[in-house]
């Protein structure tokens, strides 16, 4: 099958959902790249660049605010058109901190496939894409420190929740529930690590 346009980047840590993406894009025609968090991308990018990027937001190591910040922060690939997608992030804070980042698009999981390739045939015949400025650092970490405690307190709350909910539920209830409570505590810890560095990071700009 010959492909319709230059490559997409797909950023993602999921594996079942990175491959039902990569599915459905390969499907209609579009050459596909892959990525499991922002530091694989920005190897991705700086070897082969892509026509458009989808990423997740909630990653290891570099998630997709951070990713996309240092996207706009280089000239050359300042332009390349995102779409974000969350399941975590969708407030309306959280999605108007995603366009101030220069997203063209802000997708909430689960995905509804025709409306997702609507969104990537319309960004990918739509080039150039016209970026807006990057926002000024102390500006971007004061705003990702703010979705970050917010989402904190969400998933501290999740936790407590599901702890108390763990003791009351029959037998065969309690392995979806026990495996709910591990992921938001591994999403708790990673919100946590990010937080103490933007911290750090916060303080050095401010000096």
């Amino acid at each position: 099958m010959t492909t319709l346009y230059g490559p997409i980047l797909i950023v993602e840590d999921v594996p079942n959902v990175l491959e039902l993406l990569e599915v459905t894009l390969r499907f209609k025609g579009y050459a596909v790249l892959t990525a499991r968090n922002g530091e694989e991308a920005l190897e991705v990018v700086a070897r082969q660049k892509p026509v458009l990027i989808i990423t997740d937001i909630l990653m290891p190591k570099l998630d997709g605010y951070a990713f996309v910040q240092k996207l706009r922060l280089n000239p050359e690939t300042r332009a390349i058109p995102v779409v974000f997608l969350s399941a975590t992030y969708v407030t309306p804070e959280d999605k108007d901190f995603a366009l101030s980042l220069g997203a063209a698009r802000f997708m909430e999981k689960p995905i509804d496939t025709e409306d997702f390739l609507l969104t990537v045939a319309e960004l990918v015949t739509q080039q150039p894409f016209t970026q807006p400025h990057p926002l000024d650092m102390e500006k971007f970490y004061d705003g990702y420190r703010t979705r970050l405690e917010n989402k904190l307190r969400h998933k501290n709350t999740q936790i407590a929740r599901a702890e108390r909910l763990l003791p009351t539920l029959p037998p065969d209830q309690k392995p979806a529930f026990e495996a709910l409570l591990q992921q938001s505590v591994r999403d708790r810890d990673e919100i946590q690590t990010e937080l103490y560095d933007i911290y750090k990071t916060l303080d050095e700009l401010k000096k």
